[in-house]
């Protein structure tokens, strides 16, 4: 769990910075600089879904997650779980929860949460994880300078996201076949995509409840091999 303790306090102290920053950044200055967080993202993202060779699988997972995860309203629930830690915490921002729901979702999608997560849980290799500690950390400033102190509570989502994978690990090790990570890949970029879109403001994609397409993702590789 040391990968994900560290990946929780990066997040953590990244959103700390950020407030710290963007209490004395102008509007303007914080706007170009969600822009280019966006613009960044979307590159990511796109980069992560045209490496995988299957395109039909990829769309399928997203069109089948987007129905499931619309259906049980999952974004719903973690912003309603934003809701009851902004109440917890006392705070008046009113980007709470739309800080805490974007960044949640950002730093759990992909697969190096799935990889460095059973690395961590099965040989104690925590590399993967301290790599996406250090780029968690730095995007949660950006995201914190705009969004305030919902980002920090982010690395909650984290905690309990990667912290059952890495306790699972060894029941879940079919999960680095190569077949799987390039699925999850390409769908989670897709996602990525998604909110390199919401943070460059052009639109408001809810793409947390598309989560359920990565396990589709994983579902469809293996049925497919």
């Amino acid at each position: 769990m040391i990968g994900t303790w560290v990946n929780t306090g990066a997040i953590i102290s990244g959103g700390l910075i950020g407030i710290g920053i963007g209490k004395r950044l102008p509007e303007r200055i914080k706007t170009i600089v969600m822009h280019a967080l966006g613009l960044s993202t979307l590159l990511i993202g796109l980069q992560m879904a045209l490496s995988g060779k299957k395109l039909l699988l990829t769309l399928g997972c997203l069109l089948a997650g987007a129905v499931v995860g619309e259906a049980v309203n999952i974004e719903g629930a973690v912003e309603r779980l934003g809701v009851w830690l902004k109440k917890r915490a006392r705070s008046d921002s009113s980007s709470f929860v739309e800080g805490f729901v974007t960044a949640s979702v950002l730093f759990c999608t992909g697969a190096m949460v799935i990889v460095g997560s059973i690395q961590d849980g099965t040989t104690g290799d925590t590399s993967t994880l301290l790599v996406k500690s250090l780029l968690d950390g730095m995007s949660s400033i950006a995201l914190a300078s705009s969004f305030g102190i919902g980002v920090a509570f982010s690395g909650l989502s984290v905690l309990v996201v990667q912290g059952t994978i890495t306790l699972l690990a060894s029941h879940l090790a079919f999960l680095q076949e190569p077949a799987v990570l390039e699925a999850v890949t390409a769908t989670g970029g897709l996602l990525i995509v998604g909110i390199g879109f919401n943070l460059v403001g052009h639109s408001r994609i809810r793409i947390g409840n598309m989560i359920p397409a990565l396990a589709f993702a994983v579902l469809f590789a293996l049925f497919w091999k």
